[in-house]
């Protein structure tokens, strides 16, 4: 967790017209910028500009972050609080003589 308040003022800082912006090593260490990778959207709101910081999905887990998935999630999530799980096993063999044992108590 950052160690940075609402509102801390780190100075001032000089834009020439290259158009980087440094921001002093206090700010990268407070809300851990050193870390690869960090995205931002920049944002002008009131004549103020706002770095918001965003999460990224890797393409290979988008899925996870699907609605359809992540109601599934929530779903799951449900019956786990609830105790509708199964027992755990210790071996394959235990959890498919349990599997046939279930289909026959629902017929």
């Amino acid at each position: 967790m950052s160690n940075v308040t609402s509102r801390q003022s780190f100075g001032k800082l000089f834009i020439d017209n290259k158009k980087p912006i440094i921001l002093p090593s206090e700010v990268y260490k407070d809300l851990h910028l050193d870390d690869e990778g960090k995205i931002f959207e920049v944002i002008v709101e009131n004549g103020r500009v706002i770095l918001e910081p965003k999460f990224t999905v890797p393409k290979d887990e988008e899925w996870f972050w699907s609605a359809e998935w992540q109601a599934g999630e929530r779903e799951a999530e449900e019956d786990i609080k609830a105790g509708r799980v199964s027992p755990m096993f210790d071996n394959a063999e235990d959890a498919i003589k349990y599997l046939h044992s279930v289909e026959h108590d629902e017929d």
